[in-house]
């Protein structure tokens, strides 16, 4: 199973880039889903996530305020807004997919709750 990530690119400091994620629909709609981003010599690390429903969104503290996830049901597509990017921010960018219930609003940053993943998509900031 593959999730398919797209958006990534080059991007002046205080620009916005937006990020998008298409998951088979039989994964998608049970799943919570999450952005992930490893910087260049650094382990990667939870970003965002977004719960089953779309009621619950969870962010890192260095992205609080800038970044903002979504989904679209319909769609099978979770997306990453970045606002007020920071060359801090330079990283391959990952979506993946926790399995849940309806109601589960639990916080999720650990890669092993993940199962599925996206290929990754590079985002760069320059200064």
């Amino acid at each position: 199973v593959q999730l398919q990530a797209s958006g990534g690119g080059l991007v002046q400091a205080g620009g916005s880039l937006r990020l998008s994620c298409k998951a088979p629909g039989r994964i998608f709609s049970r799943a919570t889903m999450g952005w992930f981003r490893r910087a260049p010599g650094k382990e990667r690390e939870s970003v965002a996530q977004v719960s089953r429903n779309g009621k619950m969104t969870y962010y890192a503290d260095s992205v609080k305020g800038r970044f903002t996830i979504s989904r679209d049901n319909g769609q099978n597509t979770v997306y990453l807004q970045m606002d007020s990017l920071k060359p801090e921010d330079t990283a391959d960018y990952f979506c993946a997919s926790a399995d849940s219930i309806l109601t589960d609003y639990r916080r999720r940053t650990v890669e092993d709750d993940y199962a599925y993943w996206g290929q990754g998509t590079q985002v760069t900031v320059s200064s």
